[in-house]
């Protein structure tokens, strides 16, 4: 089963959240979180029934379903009510639910929004809980991940799931096409493209998406050894010359990529894969549980490579969802033991690579690097492999959510061949430049 459905346009509902979440904090007050969890030993058991809300748009999933009758059988005292939503639109209700002080007890979020909540008060500081685990510790997980869920130097989060990104790609398409090897280098990926691309016949390379146009971008930026923003978030480095040679040859690629899909989003994008449309397909890990699930026609005309190196090497974009708890929530203590238990590393397992159709990766290092991940889902052979070139494209500063956004808007300009992608840099730049300031 897909637990992640794509990395969609996060810039715009980040920065929806971060707007709101800043109202929120007016209203509630915010409340500090800091304190608790104190104490010692782990968190006893509550002594009389408690119910704990699950705010996510998994829940209803078989194996969150079963993980959580493992919890209750194991844990008689916690009962835990879903709270089913979209996931599209779970960072608008949980932004509602903190202005209006009911928020869940805990939640599965992308993990990507994690600081952005923890900056407006809004979530447990978990460093007392971790200290007092058994089971969840803070050096387990892969530094990478750890970084979407920390914040002032403290976990607000506990990641649960992962990908990288990689390249799909079709094996009868490449064939027809004299294509003999996935592409490894930047100029073996536009011949590639080239190749595959014949507009009488409706092919073409890959698609891309002006709507998410710089999350898509954020790899080649990585391989071309460019940055977002200097180490202390104070000055704009993405129109340097390094970042601008990715964006001309990830913009040069619209003229291989369907002119139906570049309004569209990447989930929507899976079909020109699918019929063909498409030979290549830059993506996560989600995908091939996709493909899996909803094409299993195709199961023998499509494989993985890793992305292309660029002159810097290696780079991939890395995103993952998390566990949180809310510091208005009710019933804090019980919801840790939940939280602590979906965590222990034989339930992260069952939850990631060892689902039926599921194709995230774990976030624990002893569970990424163990020889039954790829010996249960070899398709996440590359993916696992990936990890040491991942790259967080989330960034502390609460108002790079505003940043993103205007990379995203430029950027897309220049697909549809408004502007260089040169200028589309220089004119995110200058916004962000205005808004750090």
């Amino acid at each position: 089963m897909t637990h992640r459905l794509s990395r969609r346009s996060l810039a715009t509902v980040v920065a929806t959240t971060t707007a709101a979440l800043a109202l929120a904090a007016c209203s509630t007050g915010g409340g500090s979180s800091t304190d608790k969890g104190a104490g010692e030993g782990p968190v006893p058991e509550p002594t009389s029934p408690v119910t704990i809300s699950f705010a996510s748009w998994v829940g209803e999933q078989p194996d969150m379903k079963a993980l959580i009758q493992k919890f209750e059988s194991a844990h008689p005292n916690i009962k835990v009510e879903l709270q089913n939503v979209p996931s599209e639109e779970a960072n608008e209700k949980l932004t509602a639910q903190v202005a209006g002080g009911n928020p869940p007890d805990v939640a599965y979020i992308d993990a990507s929004t994690t600081a952005q909540f923890a900056a407006r008060k809004a979530l447990v500081n978990l460093d007392n809980y971790i200290s007092r685990s058994d089971v969840v510790k803070a050096d387990a997980y892969v530094p990478a991940f750890k970084t979407f869920v920390t914040h002032e130097d403290s976990m607000y989060g506990l990641p649960f799931d992962g990908e990288s990104t990689a390249l799909f790609y079709r094996t009868d398409m490449f064939q027809a096409a004299g294509i003999t090897a996935p592409p490894t280098t930047w100029p073996e990926f536009e011949d590639a493209a080239r190749k595959l691309t014949n507009p009488a016949k409706r092919t073409y390379g890959q698609p891309l998406f002006a709507p998410e146009a710089a999350y898509y971008w954020y790899p080649w930026l990585w391989q071309a050894g460019g940055k977002l923003l200097s180490d202390d978030e104070k000055q704009v480095l993405f129109n340097s010359p390094e970042a601008k040679q990715a964006a001309e040859f990830y913009v040069k690629l619209a003229q291989y990529a369907p002119k139906d899909y570049l309004n569209s989003n990447s989930y929507d994008g899976r079909q020109a894969f699918a019929n063909g449309q498409v030979g290549m397909y830059v993506a996560g890990s989600w995908f091939a549980g996709t493909l899996g699930e909803e094409f299993p026609d195709i199961k023998d005309k499509w494989a993985v490579a890793p992305l292309p190196k660029g002159s810097a090497g290696c780079g991939t974009t890395i995103a993952g969802d998390a566990l949180v708890l809310f510091s208005q929530g009710k019933n804090t203590d019980a919801a840790w033991k939940f939280a602590e238990f979906l965590s222990q590393p034989d339930n992260v397992a069952q939850w990631t690579y060892k689902s039926k159709d599921g194709t995230t990766l774990p976030p624990m290092t002893s569970l990424l690097e163990s020889p039954d991940l790829v010996a249960t889902k070899p398709v996440l052979k590359g993916f696992a492999e990936a990890m040491p070139c991942g790259v967080s494209q989330v960034v502390a500063n609460p108002d790079w959510p505003k940043i993103e956004e205007a990379i995203n808007e430029e950027l897309g300009k220049a697909i549809y061949g408004e502007q260089t992608a040169a200028q589309a840099l220089d004119n995110a730049a200058a916004e962000a430049e205005k808004i750090i300031r």
